[in-house]
């Protein structure tokens, strides 16, 4: 039988039916979605959170028609969910989701590949591989810069440190990944005085502690002090940040990374966002000597716009990534290129570097820039806008994050509140540097001039109610 016997003798399977049903009821829904972002509140409405009692209960004892599984998804899900997708959210530092991601999302579970093999999935291995070098070269970090797709910028700190932690052992003469830390030579790892939670989360997956890092000292801006870098060796793992979460700032990377090489320590960017200014002529500036790194972490979610989950990790010397998470078994075949499973902590897992691989085909090296241009000029009239109603921006702007002092810290977290219930847009709080402070971090490719000019009167608004 033809392939194309095949497929009309199945047009009518009561199986494919069904899923054409479902598919149809959930596409039509998330367009419905989508169209709807910028007409309802940023925060959904608490009656709509307690809907979702609906979605809950019991086990279902009998099965569910999937179209229905889709209608009440959208019912019920769809409207308790953080329009994150629409103009006016700014938290986290978390983009919206871009047409062509979206899109690839839909078809990557359509195909239900496992990305682990390319025998497994041929388009994802390939189009993995070709999305990491597209970033890469968006990223200028040095040819031959290999890595991983995952999930975000925790499993790539992940990564990367495990990269770290696997070099340099092994030049003491350890073999960690059979001999575990148990009686392994002292690692010493760096980190600034506000090194992001994701990189603290990973030393203590990796075994190397929490509380044994050594905290090199900040400026006003939140930026490691070259003048005070801590004692350096070839057992160091010296970790430094492009983008500090809270004031956007980079550790100046070229006059700290020459010192470190020459030291023989391993040099870790923790670049969830940071990174991605490099992609621009009028911010590259900022990335200036994170190339001279070993390792990098950044997510895609953030200023490329992808969506969830991913992330990137990348290696200047790819064989020590893949020396770190090396896999083998009997049945674990092998090709003559790259294996996603060789470079990544999973085995199993979703083809998120489809995603990316659409999100960047889409935008390209231009696109990619001017999403990165035109935030941080957002960013920029939040910064002239505050100021000019008499509140207190704390930092520097350089990038797209903003932190803003209404007064007090009751009257800066009330007027956050505010906001977030009034429903316009949506923005958190943070303590920095002993102040408190409304965070707007302006990440999507959605947000245009309409939606940062009706943030600010609604901001403006909360900020004066909030007596």
């Amino acid at each position: 039988m033809s392939p194309q016997t095949n497929h009309s003798a199945l047009s009518d399977h009561p199986a494919l039916a069904t899923r054409t049903t479902a598919l149809k009821q959930a596409a039509q829904s998330a367009i419905d979605y989508l169209g709807g972002l910028d007409t309802r509140g940023v925060a959904p409405k608490a009656e709509s959170v307690e809907a979702l009692s609906a979605l809950t209960g019991p086990t279902p004892e009998t099965p569910t028609d999937p179209a229905e599984v889709a209608r009440l998804l959208a019912q019920y899900g769809s409207p308790a969910t953080v329009a994150q997708g629409g103009g006016r959210y700014f938290g986290f530092v978390n983009g919206g989701c871009l047409p062509a991601s979206v899109a690839a999302a839909w078809l990557v579970s359509a195909w239900d590949q496992n990305a682990a093999m390319h025998v497994q999935s041929p388009t994802a291995a390939v189009l993995e591989e070709t999305a990491i070098e597209w970033a890469r070269d968006m990223l200028c970090l040095p040819a031959g810069t290999g890595g991983a797709v995952v999930t975000g910028a925790t499993m790539a700190n992940f990564c990367g440190l495990a990269a770290a932690r696997h070099k340099l052992l092994e030049r003491a003469g350890w073999d960690v990944e059979n001999e575990g830390l148990f009686g392994a030579p002292e690692l010493t790892v760096v980190v600034s005085q506000e090194a992001h939670s994701s990189v603290i989360k990973a030393l203590g997956m990796l075994g190397l502690g929490r509380s044994r890092v050594v905290r090199g000292p900040v400026d006003g801006q939140g930026r490691m002090r070259a003048d005070a870098l801590p004692h350096l060796t070839d057992r160091t793992i010296l970790c430094l940040q492009a983008g500090n979460v809270n004031t956007g700032a980079f550790d100046p990377a070229s006059a700290i990374c020459p010192r470190a090489r020459a030291a023989g320590a391993w040099i870790h960017v923790d670049g969830a966002f940071g990174l991605w200014a490099a992609t621009s002529p009028k911010y590259r500036h900022l990335t200036r000597g994170y190339d001279l790194a070993d390792s990098w972490a950044t997510d895609a979610h953030k200023w490329p716009n992808i969506g969830y989950d991913c992330g990137v990790a990348l290696v200047r010397e790819p064989e020590v990534l893949r020396a770190t998470m090396e896999i083998q078994a009997p049945y674990l075949m092998k090709c003559e290129g790259r294996e996603p499973r060789q470079y990544n902590p999973e085995l199993s897992r979703r083809a998120r570097g489809v995603e990316l691989w659409a999100g960047l085909k889409q935008l390209g090296k231009a696109g990619m820039a001017e999403i990165v241009e035109r935030t941080c000029s957002h960013a920029q009239r939040f910064a002239a806008g505050l100021r000019a109603a008499g509140y207190r921006v704390l930092n520097e702007v350089v990038i797209n994050q903003v932190l803003v002092s209404f007064g007090s810290p009751e009257k800066t977290l009330r007027t956050v509140a505010a906001i977030q219930q009034e429903g316009t847009c949506w923005c958190g709080s943070t303590v920095w540097q002993g102040q408190t402070a409304m965070r707007i971090s302006v990440s999507s490719w959605a947000t245009t001039e309409e939606d940062v000019e009706l943030s600010l009167a609604a901001m403006m608004k909360a900020a004066e109610a909030s007596i």
